[in-house]
């Protein structure tokens, strides 16, 4: 209690350090929580990509948008080391962007249920059930897509103008499933040939058409050994292995992500700035008060803690304040971007226990000279200052 009286005896200044480090914890919280969703998002998707080949036209970046000929599915399966290939279609979601993304856009994805036992990327459902061969009409929504679409099992969603029924939604899996709308091949098909221009509908038929195969290699083969293999005989395709993803997607963002987070670092240091002045001025209002300290028997180590005290104080009022302040605003922006599926913070409690623990240590730290100053005046000399 004493401590905090020290601290609030100059109100105006107290309150102005304290904000000045809430601020910089607002930064390392909303930033951060930024740079926690990519990062979980590119953890989530090397494990999703982990033992895959995936193999599309040639110029295609994951056979986004870009159709190939779905009968190559029987000749990919007989290269050796392929112990299945299964056939997709995916494409946007939306005909128009939606603002910005921590993660892939709104996706469709037509799926052929021939990965079932090979993708050893488990997904499970908080309702519902997945989608089996026989199935049409029927969707699966992805965790970041249920606000946006109004998806509950049982009932209708509308996709490119089609309905269909919902008979499961995933569990948040961090990567790119959250962000899906997963309905049987057949029906993507025909939706994916309807956005083909119209002098090549005429000549292609639905149920030809693919936009990705993944092949998952047999027990012990090495899926980027694979993928060349693939490479070296069907020089019209492009086949990645799980080194792709990591090259392509991990290196950028992971470079983006440290950028986010070194802003919000100097935040928070220009507010530790602020407590070095405050203490600073603490010490030197206060000389005189510790000369009669030290006169009656206080030992500097007492006067050291003492003022280390006060600073881990405004450090930890500042650091709690600021982190519910981030937390408060990650949480509004969420909800905004849930209608339209694209949430770009996650605050997880390691971030919000490191901001914590931060504020508190940058408070200690930047209180430290000014405490050492004042443990080493000397009694007399403090006792003639006015």
């Amino acid at each position: 209690m004493r401590t905090i009286k020290s601290v609030f005896r100059k109100k105006l200044r107290s309150f102005l350090t304290i904000f000045g480090i809430a601020i910089g914890v607002f930064a390392l919280v909303v930033m951060g929580g930024m740079a926690e969703k990519v990062t979980l998002l590119l953890d989530g998707g090397v494990d999703y990509f982990a033992n895959k080949v995936i193999v599309s036209d040639n110029g295609a970046l994951y056979g986004l948008g870009t159709p190939m000929p779905i009968n190559k599915l029987d000749d990919l399966e007989k290269v050796p080391g392929v112990a299945r290939g299964s056939a997709a279609i995916s494409m946007l979601l939306d005909d128009t962007a939606n603002g910005p993304s921590m993660g892939p856009p709104p996706l469709i994805m037509g799926v052929d249920g021939r990965a079932r036992g090979y993708d050893k990327f488990k997904m499970t459902y908080k309702e519902g059930r997945e989608i089996r061969q026989d199935d049409r009409g029927v969707a699966v929504v992805g965790c970041d897509l249920v606000e946006k679409l109004h998806a509950e099992v049982g009932k209708s969603i509308t996709i490119k103008g089609q309905r269909f029924e919902v008979v499961g939604i995933l569990d948040k899996t961090l990567t790119a499933p959250d962000n899906q709308v997963m309905i049987p091949l057949a029906d993507a098909q025909v939706l994916f040939h309807k956005t083909l221009p119209e002098a090549m509908r005429g000549s292609i038929k639905a149920t030809d058409l693919a936009s990705t195969i993944t092949l998952y290699p047999d027990e012990g083969v090495d899926a980027e050994k694979l993928a060349k293999t693939v490479g070296k005989r069907f020089p019209e395709l492009q086949s990645h292995g799980p080194k792709a993803f990591e090259e392509t997607i991990v290196e950028s963002m992971s470079m983006i992500s440290s950028i986010i987070v070194a802003i919000a670092m100097i935040s928070l240091l220009v507010g530790g700035l602020s407590v070095v002045n405050t203490m600073m001025m603490s010490v030197s209002e206060r000389t005189r008060e510790v000369g009669i300290r030290r006169a009656i028997g206080a030992s500097a180590g007492r006067v050291l803690s003492q003022f280390l005290a006060e600073s881990a104080v405004v450090g930890a009022i500042g650091g709690a304040l600021g982190l519910v302040l981030g937390v408060l605003v990650a949480t509004v922006a969420n909800a905004a971007g849930n209608a339209s599926g694209t949430p770009l913070f996650l605050v997880t409690s390691r971030l919000a226990v490191g901001s914590l623990g931060f504020a508190l240590c940058l408070g200690v730290f930047a209180g430290l000279y000014p405490a050492w100053h004042a443990a080493r005046l000397r009694p007399v000399q403090a006792l003639r200052s006015e």
